[in-house]
């Protein structure tokens, strides 16, 4: 349940940690005074509209190439119902409840800053689905990111006025009979109301966030199971020397490089190779801090963006005063639909250099690691076949690295000319993630074979805890098993932020500095 805490939409500024901790009710959410008094003024501007017969777009005129149609005053309440009902055109399986909540959230953030003619009842109403945990049906599929996410924002808002269905904990239920149950009325709309829930950005932002809170642990984890990697194949720890990136000084870079140096120092196992005759390492070893970085600054640029983003007002009209209205694209997700492309193929390459990794460990050139990463190979296949899973999901993401926002197709009868197809880019980047998931998975099972290999030899503390951690959850293998229950275990470990948590931890009790002087720019906070 949400602590005494809470979040103030239209007066507390979002950032992506904030967010999902509202979204994981670790922080509750209130609607203060000072937003009530500009949500109500604002409700008020529209209300004078409606009485002055002033032809304002959304207000008392048709939606899209409706535009120049006058509605009746008495029917622009009818209006309103109308295009939660018409808009209600999603298809493909229901969003995940995470990303529903989300929704909910920026979609408070964007109407509580009064400009969009939205009533607080609205608002509370958008709470209490919220704070009890029925949260709308939501389709995945159906949204161009044009007028916003005009089919998502619809879904999600049919509950306000009886229709639809919603989440009771366990199955989809009826949102009448949910009302019935709770003694809940539905909500009759006001002008303008209808269209402020269905226009804006919130399922294109929700996705971001929830791939920036992803990708996030997932960047961590790849530098750990990297460093795991590199150990097993006794690689070389010079080229994270802070020196050589001082020379490149990109922030990515420079901070992989930082953590890399630190989780190697004190190792046995580099020290035990000071001085073989091996020149240097293959670039999935060497090059991490560059290819790591590279996606590393493009995190970054999406969380800068996204930031700007849940912080918004993507509403359309947006409603100044009773005499000032402007239609303009505030509503476009171009805006996030190109760096959610860029982070999709920021996440693919984290997950082809760990492919990569992996192979480098079944190859079995360096001393003292058995080909395949198992003695009795012949009769035994080894972790061959891990690599293949490996193999395949790396290449099923090369196939959804293609921009969906490099791609436009017109609706709304022309009106909308150019769409942004963001809503599509940010579910590809989570089913990126999806994969990833397993990528690092399989390279962790693998780095943690060939890390047993160079015992009774120590690494530094942070990868022997992570090793350990590994090894509590899933035992060496001398022989054949059924491979795919590691690597489902394994991704757990990734997927939880387990192996992350346990190198902060061990780093603090050690007085040992992973996080180095960028952390903060690449935090969630």
């Amino acid at each position: 349940m949400p602590t005494s805490v809470n979040f103030h939409p239209g007066e507390d500024r979002l950032s992506v940690g904030l967010l999902m901790r509202v979204c994981q009710q670790e922080v509750g959410v209130e609607i203060a005074r000072a937003a009530r008094e500009k949500i109500d003024q604002s409700r008020s501007y529209v209300d004078q509209i409606v009485e002055s017969n002033k032809v304002v777009y959304g207000i008392n005129t048709g939606f899209g190439p409706l535009c120049n149609t006058q509605i009746a005053a008495g029917d622009t309440r009818k209006l309103q119902d109308n295009i939660l009902r018409s808009h209600s055109v999603g298809v493909g399986a229901p969003v995940p409840l995470d990303i529903v909540r989300l929704m909910l959230i920026t979609k408070l953030q964007s109407l509580s800053q009064g400009y969009s003619g939205i009533s607080t009842e609205v608002l509370e109403r958008m709470i209490w689905h919220l704070t009890t945990g029925y949260l709308p049906y939501v389709p995945s599929q159906g949204s161009v990111g044009a007028s916003g996410d005009l089919a998502p924002l619809a879904h999600m808002f049919l509950p306000l006025i009886g229709l639809g269905k919603v989440w009771d904990g366990n199955n989809w239920v009826e949102t009448g009979l949910i009302f019935q149950k709770e003694g809940i009325k539905p909500i009759e709309l006001g002008a303008k109301e209808g269209l402020a829930l269905i226009n804006g950005t919130q399922f294109i932002a929700s996705f971001a966030v929830l791939g920036l809170y992803r990708l996030h642990n997932l960047l961590e984890t790849a530098d750990i199971i990297g460093a795991m990697s590199l150990e097993g194949v006794l690689g070389s720890a010079s080229p994270f020397d802070p020196a050589l990136h001082l020379l490149r000084a990109f922030q990515g870079s420079t901070h992989v490089a930082h953590r890399l140096k630190i989780m190697l120092q004190n190792s046995e196992m580099v020290e035990s190779h000071a001085n073989c005759g091996r020149v240097q390492d293959p670039y999935s070893f060497r090059c991490m801090p560059q290819v790591h970085g590279a996606s590393r600054n493009a995190w970054l640029h999406l969380k800068e963006l996204t930031e700007i983003e849940i912080n918004s007002v993507t509403d359309n009209p947006v409603i100044f005063s009773a005499d000032k209205t402007i239609s303009g694209g505030n509503f476009h997700g171009q805006l996030l639909a190109m760096p959610l492309d860029y982070a999709t193929l920021a996440a693919a390459e984290i997950g082809s250099i760990s492919d990569r990794r992996t192979y480098q460990l079944l190859e079995g050139d360096v001393e003292g690691l058995p080909k395949l990463l198992m003695r009795n190979t012949g009769i035994n296949s080894g972790f061959m076949i891990p690599q293949y899973t490996s193999a395949a999901l790396v290449s099923e993401n090369k196939s959804l690295c293609f921009p969906a926002s490099a791609d436009s197709i017109p609706t709304s009868l022309g009106q909308e000319d150019h769409v942004s197809m963001g809503s599509i880019s940010g579910r590809k980047l989570n089913t990126v993630l999806d994969n990833l998931e397993n990528i690092l998975a399989v390279e962790l099972v693998c780095a943690a074979q060939a890390f047993d290999y160079r015992k009774p030899m120590k690494s530094g503390v942070i990868l022997d805890a992570c090793h350990e951690l590994v090894r509590q959850k899933i035992d060496h293998a001398e022989e054949d098993r059924i491979f795919g229950d590691d690597i489902a275990v394994a991704r757990e470990i990734v997927a939880s932020g387990e192996l992350t948590s346990a190198a902060l931890e061990v780093a603090q009790s050690n007085n040992i500095n992973l996080k180095g002087d960028l952390y903060e720019s690449f935090s969630l906070s």
